[in-house]
């Protein structure tokens, strides 16, 4: 998906000896820039843990990647409307917490989407407004409801013949918050894992403040609606303004309304404040698709989840228990 820049404001300390400092390193990593920032005492030690991040990160990306052709995803989807694939566990668990959120988000967030991958186009190769009728035709094959699993036997089945999944709205979280889980388990005492904006942070900076990000104005990227601490969390934002094509001066996102088959309208940005990256990328989808009220009251519901919408006019609204340092 699309991801807004966020800046990441890393305080300025005098280094003692054996002091812990923050190291940082970007890599391309599931077709996206990946920031990979970890709190070590030197470099050896900090590159070891990020060689283990981007070990992590690479290993997903195969398991779930629907562009590999060798990988689990791909097998399912291949086989869609013939028969069942037996797939990992992993996969198998990420798959079924999915259809979870698209039931609790009616729909509004979908991995079985990727049907339209072929109708809307955001590489640069479109040239016109895809036909009602293609959009129609690839509409038809989405439906969680579809997606059939088999916990006993591990197995997988999408029941219509053309049917695509794929973790573009979820895949980059979960990424990071694996890869969190073991920096964390190997000892890692502070860091960020910057999937493309999907933030996921743990532990403090060296002099013992919190991290802290800036939402950046969707409408001046030079400026920043507000300054807000991180903890232990995962900050995502989905944004209209990175990927888009437009026909007859009208724009239209990357970021498609499954129950429509139509790029989504009305907001440019949505940022997610949730314990895990996965939620809150699925989660900033869902609320990009569903609109101020409905995702606001959604939002409001969930237990350690907060957010920051702004529409198509600049205006800022937020859940009820955020606090906003405006800028």
């Amino acid at each position: 998906m699309k991801r807004i820049v966020f800046l990441v404001f890393i305080s300025v300390f005098t280094i003692p000896c054996f002091a812990q400092i923050p190291f940082k390193r970007v890599q391309k990593l599931m077709g996206s820039r990946f920031e990979v920032t970890v709190v070590a005492t030197d470099s050896l030690q900090a590159n070891y843990y990020i060689d283990l991040a981007i070990n992590e990160i690479v290993r997903i990306e195969r398991l779930i990647s629907s562009w590999d052709e060798f990988s689990q995803t791909s097998e399912i989807n291949s086989n869609a409307g013939i028969k069942p694939i037996k797939v990992d566990k992993e996969l198998f668990e990420l798959i079924e917490r999915s259809i979870g959120i698209s039931k609790l988000t009616d729909g509004a967030f979908d991995i079985s989407y990727a049907s339209m991958d072929k109708i809307w186009k955001f590489d640069g190769s479109m040239t016109e407004m895809p036909a009602p009728m293609q959009v129609s035709e690839a509409r038809s094959k989405i439906g969680y409801q579809n997606i059939e699993l088999d916990k006993d036997s591990s197995t997988v089945f999408l029941k219509l013949k053309g049917m695509k999944i794929g973790f573009g709205a979820i895949g980059k979280g979960y990424a990071a918050d694996k890869a969190k889980l073991m920096l964390v388990e190997k000892g890692a005492g502070a860091g960020i894992i910057n999937a493309s904006g999907d933030m996921n942070t743990w532990g403090k900076q060296p002099d013992g403040q919190n991290w802290k990000v800036a939402i950046t104005n969707p409408l001046d990227k030079n400026k920043a609606f507000a300054i807000l601490p991180i903890t232990d969390g995962a900050v995502v934002t989905s944004g209209d303004y990175e990927k888009l094509v437009v026909f007859d001066g009208i724009k239209y996102s990357h970021i498609i309304d499954p129950r429509t088959g139509y790029p989504s309208k009305g907001l440019i940005s949505v940022t997610v404040f949730a314990p895990k990256a996965e939620l809150a990328d699925a989660l900033a989808t869902a609320v990009f698709v569903m609109g101020i009220e409905a995702g606001l009251g959604l939002i409001n519901q969930i237990p350690h989840v907060e957010c920051v919408i702004v529409d198509s006019k600049g205006n800022l609204f937020h859940s009820d228990n955020i606090k906003i340092d405006r800028q």
